[in-house]
């Protein structure tokens, strides 16, 4: 896909969490907001050069900062308010920081808050190497992200005022409609509320669901035109994996960017909000937090494409009764989403297509037969997307590996039964009873 601007180095991939360490001269940390922008700016000593409120305007920043423009960084905390500021600083070919606002918890403590305080905190956390970084997202593709992120908006609202006829009928003690997200469905649902006040709610939710029908359509063929244009091998790819259509395609393609950024599949899991972050201290368990730090639509890209992959798919069906057996239903969609997310990570990586032998290939437990080899998966189009590939091996809700790689983290010691007790309790109890008898 794109190259990779900003590699991180491997203290940052151990960490988890990138910071900005370069040295520079002089440090500007802003506090941005809609209309007005406060300035600090520190030298190498820590020194405060400029510390000023002004309006949050190209003009003022650059007349700000005008004697502190060699060799000079900018950091602000990444709200919506960032765009300009990042394109302005590309322009002028200004160092551009973006910190991140959860990971910043030193903007938010403190007995008092400002502006003022606050802008200083963003210097001094630039200046001492301790700012965790957001991904600034490239100018080219930023509005195209937005748009289809819109795109998912006007989608819910619709949803919503399907919900709202569906609850409606409820409380008149009217049948169901069915599925009215069809067009078809919806003919003559307005005409069995007899109350003329609903009759005109109702009829109000359908034709706004007309119009969201139009606008969604015409924002599909435009995102899919334009997807061809910035990585048309990348989407294609994307569209190979069972579950994921035209929309989710999109979706990652424009939310992921460049996979590269991640040097783990760990680090990107996590970005997709997939995995469970403990809290522990002391050895203690104190449950699960940062639910929210990560991508919250590629976290739904990932929920969505792991229901509609089970749809007329039979492999993926037997594959997810047997996690919902031993896991439970929701934890079993939970786990086939992650994998999912895995292995969209070594697809993009390698420049493959999905192999669904591989992926739905589960290693035998225990002792029993062999499973029967799984026929590949076939798109409704008469597409396999399994590619023909070879079949691989993988760990049950684990990971999308190669064969070396499994057979390393595979291989687990086997304790063999006899009499109803393992071997390694066996001879626990017998050291325990030679203790008592000493």
């Amino acid at each position: 896909m794109w190259p990779n601007k900003h590699p991180p180095t491997g203290r940052e991939e151990e960490m988890g969490m990138r910071f900005y360490t370069k040295q520079h001269r002089y440090y500007c940390g802003i506090d941005l907001h809609a209309r007005r922008m406060y300035i600090c700016v520190l030298d190498a000593e820590g020194q405060i050069r400029v510390h000023r409120n002004g309006p949050a305007t190209p003009e003022h920043f650059l007349t700000t900062v005008a004697a502190y423009r060699e060799d000079l960084v900018v950091a602000v905390e990444c709200i919506f308010t960032w765009y300009w500021l990042a394109d302005l600083c590309a322009q002028e070919g200004i160092a551009f920081v973006l910190g991140h606002a959860l990971y910043m918890k030193a903007i938010h403590g403190g007995k008092a808050k400002n502006d003022k305080i606050d802008a200083h905190k963003i210097a001094v956390l630039l200046r001492g190497g301790m700012l965790p970084m957001a991904y600034v997202y490239p100018r080219e593709m930023r509005a195209t992200r937005d748009l289809l992120r819109r795109r998912c908006h006007f989608s819910r609202k619709r949803a919503e005022l399907l919900t709202h006829i569906q609850n409606t009928a409820s409380q008149y003690l009217l049948p169901t409609f069915g599925k009215i997200a069809y067009h078809a469905n919806r003919a003559g649902v307005a005409e069995q509320f007899r109350d003329p006040e609903v009759r005109k709610s109702v009829e109000t939710n359908l034709a706004l669901v007309d119009e969201y029908d139009r606008l969604l359509s015409e924002l599909e063929l435009h995102l899919t035109q334009t997807a061809k244009v910035h990585d048309v091998n990348a989407f294609y790819r994307l569209r190979s994996v069972p579950g994921i259509g035209k929309i989710l395609a999109l979706v990652l393609l424009y939310e992921i960017h460049d996979i590269h950024r991640f040097p783990r599949v760990q680090d990107f899991v996590s970005y997709c909000r997939l995995v469970k972050c403990a809290k522990e201290s002391d050895g203690k368990h104190y449950g699960y937090s940062g639910t929210k730090i990560g991508n919250a639509h590629l976290k739904w890209a990932f929920s969505e494409a792991a229901v509609l992959c089970l749809r007329k798919n039979p492999v993926a069906q037997r594959y997810v009764a047997r996690l919902a057996h031993k896991h439970g239903k929701g934890k079993a969609l939970t786990i086939l989403a992650h994998k999912l997310a895995r292995a969209v990570y070594h697809m993009l990586r390698r420049g493959q297509a999905f192999e669904a032998t591989k992926f739905f290939h589960v290693t035998a437990r225990g002792g029993g037969p062999p499973r029967p080899e799984i026929d590949p998966v076939t798109r409704e189009d008469g597409h396999d997307a399994s590619r023909s590939g070879p079949p691989g091996h993988d760990l049950e809700g684990g990971r999308y590996l190669d064969p070396p790689e499994i057979a390393h983290r595979g291989a687990r010691r086997r304790v063999h039964e006899r009499d109803g007790v393992t071997t390694q309790r066996a001879a626990g109890a017998a050291a325990r009873v030679m203790e008592a008898d000493r």
